[in-house]
């Protein structure tokens, strides 16, 4: 019998440190899992909330729009403000904001109430999201980096898989309102999992206000950053309307809907999960361009495919597979070329995507009134070929210049 502490083996101390490695990757993927579903989820409800409000479907489809704008400009502001704040406190404010936000969206007694609630989610979620991305690509070496943020994109496909179609049945057939519950009762679990998970001490890189800023200095990250805003405004510009440009494969039947939803989602997890291992092993142009050409060709052909189901659904599986599987190269492009910079290089990220989603709200309502919500499409394969090329000026940018951003420690000193 042996007394007082056993002394910590090594291979004790490694199984310690997988175990408190999985637990804190499943909190971040959970807390990812609730801003997807908070930013996806509009899509389904988004004629129930229209009738309840006496307000068209363009109008309710700004309620993505708000969301995705507060999210865009709250996050490069937030990151800087909160750039030497422990990793806790971070996480911590951004949910407990998330929470907040649901729950005024939620028990909003009038449009402008909604409104507002989602502006504040969108604040919580440009707080939350960035880090917790980081702090799962600070969590593996490089030569894993892609494979820890595949785990984040995985619960944000997952989100459209799972959590965007109960919230599209609860609203169909309970109430949208109940939706927005839902939400705030998954951030509230996840606020409780930092508290406990996440150490107080772990912080961020304490970095200059000139090394902060020297990122949207860099051509090839501003490249990368508006291939991102473009590819996702055009994606966009099809979800937002996603419940009226496939009403005539559902025939407005809010289940159906949910499926269609559903599918799109789960290939988009298998996206996330495939693209993320091909990322690690290709490198990320190849599976970016892809990704591209096949969502361009398929979002041309959605005039034809939407009208039927069975046809739908094939439509909605490249778009899952191949619209989630840029994300994660995307992603991984833009940390490789300044890892120090992860942080801020993620929140400028997130700006970029929903700086995109927000004006495809806008380009799809203006859209909508000349050519019909189903040809909108059409408008975003123009938009995601746009963003190929664009890509393409990344990567000569990328070649071309070659130095890393990360090394300008000299430049401050």
């Amino acid at each position: 019998m042996t007394t007082g502490a056993e002394p910590a083996t090594p291979t004790r101390a490694l199984a310690a440190k997988f175990y408190s490695f999985d637990r804190r990757l499943a909190l971040l993927a959970l807390g990812m899992f609730a801003i997807g579903t908070d930013s996806f989820v509009i899509a389904g409800i988004l004629g129930e909330i229209a009738r309840d409000f006496d307000v068209s479907i363009a109008a309710a489809g700004q309620l993505i729009t708000t969301y995705a704008l507060s999210y865009a400009i709250f996050t490069p502001i937030t990151a800087v403000a909160m750039a030497n704040w422990p990793r806790q406190r971070v996480l911590l404010t951004g949910i407990l904001i998330f929470v907040v936000g649901n729950l005024v969206a939620g028990f909003g007694a009038s449009f402008a109430l909604v409104l507002i609630g989602r502006c504040i989610s969108g604040l919580g979620a440009a707080i939350f999201a960035p880090m917790a991305s980081a702090t799962a690509a600070a969590m593996v070496g490089d030569k894993n980096r892609a494979s820890a943020l595949a785990v984040m994109m995985i619960a944000l496909s997952a989100a459209t898989a799972f959590g965007a179609p109960i919230g599209t049945v609860i609203g169909a057939l309970l109430s949208w309102h109940y939706t927005f519950v839902l939400i705030a009762v998954i951030g509230m679990f996840v606020a409780i999992g930092v508290a406990v998970l996440v150490e107080c001490g772990e912080t961020t890189q304490k970095l200059s206000l000139r090394m902060r800023l020297r990122p949207i200095q860099d051509r090839r990250i501003l490249a990368v950053l508006f291939t991102t805003f473009v590819v996702l405004c055009g994606l966009y510009v099809t979800y937002t309307y996603i419940a009226v440009i496939f009403d005539r494969a559902t025939r407005g039947d809010g289940v159906a809907l949910a499926v269609l939803i559903s599918i799109l989602g789960i290939a988009g997890t298998v996206g996330s999960i495939v693209s993320g291992h091909l990322t690690d092993r290709i490198g990320s142009r190849i599976v970016i361009n892809v990704s591209l050409v096949a969502l361009a060709l398929n979002f041309a052909w959605l005039p034809l495919t939407s009208a039927n189901f069975a046809s739908a659904i094939v439509a909605v599986i490249i778009w899952g597979i191949c619209g989630w599987g840029v994300v994660i190269p995307q992603q991984h492009r833009l940390i490789g070329l300044a890892p120090e910079y992860a942080p801020i290089l993620l929140s400028l990220y997130a700006m970029a995507v929903y700086g995109g989603t927000s004006v495809a709200g806008v380009v799809g309502a203006v859209a909508s009134v000349a050519i019909g919500y189903h040809q909108l499409p059409l408008v975003g394969a123009a938009l995601i070929a746009c963003g190929l090329v664009v890509s393409e000026y990344a990567t000569w940018t990328i070649k071309r210049d070659g130095e890393r951003l990360n090394k300008v420690a000299d430049l401050d000193s």
